[in-house]
């Protein structure tokens, strides 16, 4: 979800958010039911899911422990070459969709309550054309990889992270969501839940024209899009930004976007189709873009009030204070922070009914009966 460091200088331009290196998964979809996980629980209704690097060394299921964050975005996935149809995790050969590439970790945080949801794409991917609807030309064989990670790993939301070059294949991008189309009617003839969310670059007013195009797409192929999650952050345009104010714009010009493009959804509806990914301290870009300590609890209570689907943020290997000053690090903020923090503050937000509120501090909660709506 972050841009590498070798193209940020061709990119200022650009008023998006962005993603990093791909992973993948391989395998070949429905022929991997008779050894497939059982079907996972639907996810909450809103849920705190931050993305996990899985091109790491580090076990998704320890720092789900340790962060107390239940349900994890895991990125990325991707083929290995363009052409190909086969996904791995991170594009690496050895770690096919198969209970040997993170299937223990997975099921782990299954049985504590929990869940992983798998992305395909990021930046990486998406610019080096592996993302696998850029890189595969069967809608068939796209279909099975989807369902291949479905069956595979028992989880019921597919993340689909989009930018970059993806955002202008417009092929790739037909194929993708009659591929997701498929897959539903799949899921609803196998009685799965499954669900697809679009993790898409935002500026400060909504979506790119890009990104909606991506959307309506969808719309004229029959895909269900359950959620779409905006990247705020990295807008390289040159202002200094205050990143809380700026992520409820965004969001607000998404709202309208889909209003536009959903005209029989209900605002609650709308809401609830919303997403959010936050890049905690410091961004590629640099200091002008730094979401602060403050701005979580902001954000969080935001979201709440809104009642939108997602919250999330890039990434849970960052949420430490090891390298303040420091912006775009893939192991730590750039804040001065305590372990953990931006994970504590946004946890209560997948137990949002429950009305309980948090500080600045993250420290205390404060509970108050739920909203009317939200689940």
């Amino acid at each position: 979800m972050r841009r590498s460091q070798a193209l940020r200088a061709a990119l200022i331009a650009l008023a998006t958010a962005t993603a990093s290196a791909g992973l993948a998964l391989s395998g070949a979809g429905t022929a991997h039911a008779a050894h497939a996980a059982p079907a996972a629980t639907p996810l909450p209704a809103h849920v705190f899911a931050p993305y996990f690097e899985a091109y790491s060394s580090d076990s998704p299921a320890a720092l789900s422990s340790q962060s107390g964050a239940k349900y994890l975005s895991m990125a990325f996935i991707q083929t290995d070459s363009p052409g190909s149809c086969t996904p791995y995790w991170n594009g690496d050969t050895s770690k096919p969709i198969s209970s040997s590439s993170f299937g223990g970790d997975i099921s782990s945080i299954q049985a504590h309550g929990g869940d992983v949801i798998p992305s395909f794409g990021g930046y990486a991917a998406d610019h080096g054309g592996t993302e696998i609807a850029d890189s595969c030309t069967d809608v068939d064989s796209i279909a099975a990889a989807y369902e291949s990670v479905i069956t595979t790993y028992g989880v019921t939301r597919i993340d689909l992270d989009t930018e970059d070059n993806s955002l202008t294949d417009s092929a790739g991008i037909d194929r993708r969501n009659k591929a997701i189309a498929k897959v539903e009617a799949w899921a609803k003839s196998t009685g799965r839940t499954v669900q697809f969310s679009y993790t898409l670059p935002a500026t400060t007013g909504g979506l790119a024209p890009s990104g909606l195009a991506v959307l309506q797409n969808a719309v004229s192929n029959g895909a269900r899009v359950d959620v779409v999650n905006i990247m705020t952050f990295d807008y390289y345009d040159g202002a200094t930004h205050e990143m809380a104010t700026d992520t409820e714009n965004a969001a607000q010009g998404l709202y309208n976007q889909l209003a536009s493009l959903y005209p029989s959804k209900t605002p609650a509806q709308l809401w609830g189709m919303i997403g959010v990914t936050e890049m905690p301290g410091i961004d590629d870009y640099g200091p002008a873009e730094t979401f602060t300590t403050a701005d979580a609890a902001t954000v969080e209570n935001w979201a709440v009030s809104k009642g939108i689907n997602t919250l999330s943020f890039w990434a849970l290997q960052r949420d430490n204070g090891g390298c303040p000053g420091t912006g775009g690090s893939d192991t730590c903020s750039g804040l001065q922070q305590s372990t953990w923090y931006f994970s504590h503050t946004f946890e209560p937000f997948t137990s949002a009914s429950s009305g309980c509120r948090v500080t600045l501090q993250a420290a205390h909660r404060h509970c108050r009966p739920p909203r009317s709506g939200h689940a």
